[in-house]
């Protein structure tokens, strides 16, 4: 059911969006920015782009925003770094603030937070130049994943079905980000849960099921073909439904994220345990994004939705 707080969009004065950046993400960005700008538009909201990589942050405070509305993925826009640099230039932001943004940026320190959480995540390794591989292989098990643990939207990801092919996935990720994480592969579904809220009041929206081509869920496949399907809300036992929620706002709350965000579940087939992968604090808003989805199951537009997230840009450091 939608329950949002009723706003007077004129009282956001004059908003950014934040689009575009210097990640790898950058295209997607974009798309999110483009879609978000046309949506608060639609509404009635004062909104002008901002390409973060084109402009610097002295026009970013020239421009005097009110408030923006940060649509940037991953690094220098979810990072942490670009909400410290807004919390210095008081201009009230979207989502999460400097460390959750920098811890959920970080897929080896959110680990570690779930896991002294006493939250489910599947094994992993931290590798570097030096790290016996076969030793990993034989610890984790085969197949196995490698990733950069710094970028996103599966950007240097590769599933290793044989020790031989460990050292190709660990140079491809190793060129992407100064650390390289081996994680078990977990065989079974595929789950994300959006969230809208933080602290006490962040709840989970319905749970979307994807269902890849041949488990393929990459870059090309998330935001640019129709053949990955997706079930939302997701066909799943109650119980196992409000597990899966459960667990998704605990990791969301262990890692203090706000405003929105959405985490990534696993659920492995052979004994129907969830597994939490891991948390994305400045999430798609494409035509394939999945936060959108959720909100539409529960009777939220995307123009509506967009307001929302707006509505609770603010400043995360007291005094």
């Amino acid at each position: 059911m939608n329950q949002l707080t009723p706003v007077d969009v004129k009282a956001f004065g004059k908003v950014g969006v934040l689009l575009g950046g210097r990640s790898a993400e950058r295209e997607v960005s974009l798309m999110s920015g483009t879609g978000v700008l046309a949506a608060l538009r639609s509404k009635g909201v004062d909104a002008h782009p901002f390409d973060t990589a084109e402009r610097s942050l002295a026009e970013l405070a020239a421009e005097k925003f009110d408030r923006v509305f940060i649509a940037l993925h991953g690094r220098y826009g979810e990072d942490g770094s670009l909400q410290g640099a807004l919390e210095l230039l008081g201009i009230p932001y979207t989502g999460s603030g400097v460390m959750a943004s920098s811890v959920g940026m970080d897929k080896i320190t959110t680990k570690i937070v779930w896991l002294a959480a006493g939250l489910p995540t599947p094994n992993y390794a931290v590798l570097d130049a030096n790290s016996d591989l076969a030793k990993v292989a034989a610890d984790l098990g085969l197949p196995l994943i490698v990733k950069p643990p710094h970028e996103g939207s599966t950007i240097g990801i590769t599933k290793v079905n044989a020790t031989e092919e460990f050292k190709a996935a660990y140079d491809i990720a190793a060129a992407l980000d100064h650390s390289v994480l081996a994680e078990e592969f977990v065989t079974g579904r595929e789950f994300t849960v959006a969230m809208l809220g933080g602290g006490a009041d962040a709840r989970a929206l319905p749970i979307v099921e994807i269902i890849a081509p041949a488990g393929n869920y990459d870059y090309q496949n998330k935001y640019f073909t129709d053949d990955v399907k997706y079930v939302c809300p997701a066909v799943l036992p109650d119980a196992l439904s409000a597990e899966m929620q459960r667990i998704a706002v605990a990791a969301y709350r262990a890692l203090g994220c706000q405003g929105w965000g959405r985490v990534d579940v696993l659920l492995r087939e052979r004994d129907q345990k969830p597994f939490l992968l891991e948390v994305n604090t400045s999430p798609g808003m494409t035509g394939h994004s999945l936060v959108p989805m959720a909100a539409r199951a529960t009777g939220i537009s995307y123009e509506d939705l967009c307001v929302e997230i707006l509505r609770t840009a603010c400043l995360k450091m007291k005094g």
